[in-house]
């Protein structure tokens, strides 16, 4: 196995809220890849006293230490084991209630010698390369199908979409949205390398449509990861105004790649 890590803050000055992880057994059989998106709160109370990389690092962390030794569970089941396991950490002192309470998307992928299983929630992205080189995406779409009209204030969207039917889901402090993960496996043998990636990073085939996610994945097998972040960084600075493509909230956002070849 070779794999390819990079995970750069959207801004130098704050922290990162993306999280990333490899793991391998013990046995060394199989093994991992996950990314985390902190969704970034708008101003005012979220009724935690954590900030959002403690809840990324704490829920990453939960996600990496089981999905390599839990091989029993599912990795829905490991998702919502590791979203309570995080929520005990602070329910005593925090309104886990509140909408925005610290919460991530979430991009995750286990093999073993016999299958590759994924999950992917909210808009992580995760990336799939056959023997045969075609690349499929593995996409939860629904918050990039939602009206624009839909997310035209923050008060909005708590209101009516965020963990909600008929809107979208994130991991934050209810276990119960692992039922709501994109989720599926196939056979070892159908996937010769995969990628994780926050949609800080997905914006180069996204947002700004430089290529397919063939075409993505190439610049990260070949180049590696930075220099796929690096690409986006000069993309957003020369659009640093949003003009030409609008619906970013951010001129950089955090950017994290993990790429492996099984």
């Amino acid at each position: 196995m070779r794999t390819d890590l990079v995970s750069e803050p959207g801004d130098p000055a704050r922290p990162n809220e993306d999280f990333a992880g490899v793991g391998v057994p013990a046995c060394g059989q199989g093994g991992c890849a996950l990314v985390l998106d902190g969704v970034t709160p708008p101003r005012g109370g979220t009724g935690c006293l954590h900030s959002v990389p403690w809840f990324t690092a704490r829920l990453g962390g939960a996600l990496t230490e089981l999905t390599v030794s839990r091989r029993d569970l599912t990795l829905p089941e490991i998702l919502a084991r590791a979203i309570r396991r995080t929520a005990r950490a602070h329910a005593d002192i925090c309104d886990l209630s509140h909408p925005r309470t610290p919460q991530a998307t979430v991009a995750l992928a286990r093999w073993s010698a016999a299958e590759v299983e994924y999950l992917v929630l909210s808009d992580a992205a995760l990336l799939l390369r056959g023997p045969d080189g075609a690349v499929s995406a593995v996409l939860d779409d629904r918050l990039a199908r939602l009206p624009r009209s839909a997310l035209a204030s923050a008060a909005l969207v708590d209101a009516r979409l965020r963990n909600k039917e008929g809107g979208f889901f994130t991991a934050a402090a209810d276990p119960a949205v692992a039922a709501r993960a994109v989720t599926g496996a196939l056979p070892r043998r159908e996937v010769r390398a995969l990628a994780a990636l926050t949609d800080g990073a997905t914006r180069w085939t996204e947002t700004f449509g430089a290529g397919d996610w063939a075409a993505l994945f190439d610049v990260v097998a070949e180049e590696g990861a930075r220099s796929l972040v690096e690409r986006v960084r000069v993309l957003e600075t020369a659009d640093r105004e949003g003009r030409a493509f609008l619906g970013r909230a951010k001129t950089h956002d955090d950017a994290t790649v993990v790429y492996a070849e099984l």
